[in-house]
């Protein structure tokens, strides 16, 4: 008897220690599942994952793996695999926190909640040309430059929007705007032209009209008015001036159109060979308006433009005192004086070129 109670008393402590056994193997197992989800695997080496258009699972994982995004890239593989976001991949620009698990990244991924891009346009002599544009606008978006050059230089792609490649720049308007950096080239330009269609309401359209110009026009013209201008003050009185001419038929002779000409942006002196540069930008040889901008005007030239200041000014020339304003004349002889006085101090500075 006291032997089958033994026997029983082993038996009940085996069937106890098996169950904690496994207790704690579920509990381990748990554990051991719950870390390769939820533990901590980004390393924060990396601000931002870029998954490019078209790109396939085993593509994200090499560079999940190479750039060392992840501690443990396998636990990374078995969670893509066991989340099913192996055939569920979305491009895009994503930021990674360090510490994120393998589950809240895949998610994210999985969802394609992305980091919006803050693109800036700012009127800048860095970006007068659409190359320039191109290459910056490359640089935080995925269309690369060659794309974007190619749809600005297609005149049936332009057009579409009642452009032409000379000045289709004049569509691109300074500002902050927000995109997804998988915006396609085709629809970065459709944002561009909703935002231009929006800055151009009837009331500057009226303005534009009123001076028998049109927006292009009107964007071409100030961004001579923008290159000639330090101080954005003198910009309407600038503005009123080429305007007198353009209305009268005389040739602008503006010095940055023939900088432009010349593809030389270094020159700080105009000097008499520049100016027979036969370029439909030279307005030393060419009546009127260039064929496109010499710059991305900023929105205060253009308003500036639209806005002038009248007066009966047909010359300018930069002050002699090197403040970026400019004197203004009405007659040959008091622009000449002007012109002579800002010589004499371009030469005792120095400035050849």
């Amino acid at each position: 008897m006291a032997n089958q109670t033994s026997s029983g008393s082993t038996f009940k402590k085996f069937i106890i220690a098996l169950v904690v056994l496994i207790i704690v193997s579920l509990a381990l197992t748990g554990i051991f599942y719950y870390l390769r989800y939820f533990g901590p695997n980004v390393t924060g080496k990396q601000e931002f994952l870029y998954i490019h258009t078209g790109a396939s699972f085993p593509e994200v994982y090499q560079t999940v793996r190479e750039e060392g995004i992840v501690k443990d890239s396998t636990s990374f593989l078995w969670a893509a695999h066991n989340m099913k976001y192996t055939d569920r991949v979305k491009p895009g620009k994503y930021r990674l926190k360090s510490g994120m698990s393998n589950h809240t990244l895949i998610r994210m991924l999985q969802l394609g909640e992305q980091e919006p891009v803050q693109l800036a346009f700012h009127s800048s002599s860095k970006l007068r040309l659409k190359t320039q544009f191109a290459s910056y606008v490359s640089k935080q978006l995925e269309p690369d430059s060659v794309v974007l050059i190619g749809l600005l230089d297609s005149a049936k792609f332009v057009a579409h929007y009642g452009f032409t490649p000379e000045n289709v720049y004049t569509m691109i308007l300074p500002n902050t705007y927000q995109f997804y950096w998988n915006t396609t080239g085709i629809n970065f330009f459709k944002r561009m032209h909703q935002e231009y269609e929006k800055f151009w309401n009837a009331e500057r359209k009226q303005k534009a009209a009123a001076l028998n110009l049109t927006p292009i026009q009107v964007s071409i013209l100030a961004s001579i008015v923008d290159a000639e201008a330090l101080h954005d003050d003198e910009m309407p009185t600038i503005a009123g001036l080429y305007l007198n001419r353009l209305h009268r038929g005389i040739k602008l002779e503006a010095d940055p159109t023939v900088i432009y000409a010349t593809g030389d942006f270094t020159i700080h002196r105009v000097l008499n060979k520049y100016l027979t540069n036969n370029s439909p930008y030279n307005t030393y040889q060419h009546t009127g308006l260039p064929p496109g901008p010499i710059m991305m005007p900023s929105i205060n030239a253009v308003n500036s433009v639209l806005d002038y200041k009248k007066s009966d000014y047909i010359y300018m020339c930069a002050k002699e005192d090197f403040s970026g304003y400019h004197n203004f004349a009405n007659n040959v002889a008091d622009h000449l004086a002007n012109a002579h006085r800002f010589q004499q101090a371009l030469n005792e500075r120095g400035i050849k070129k």
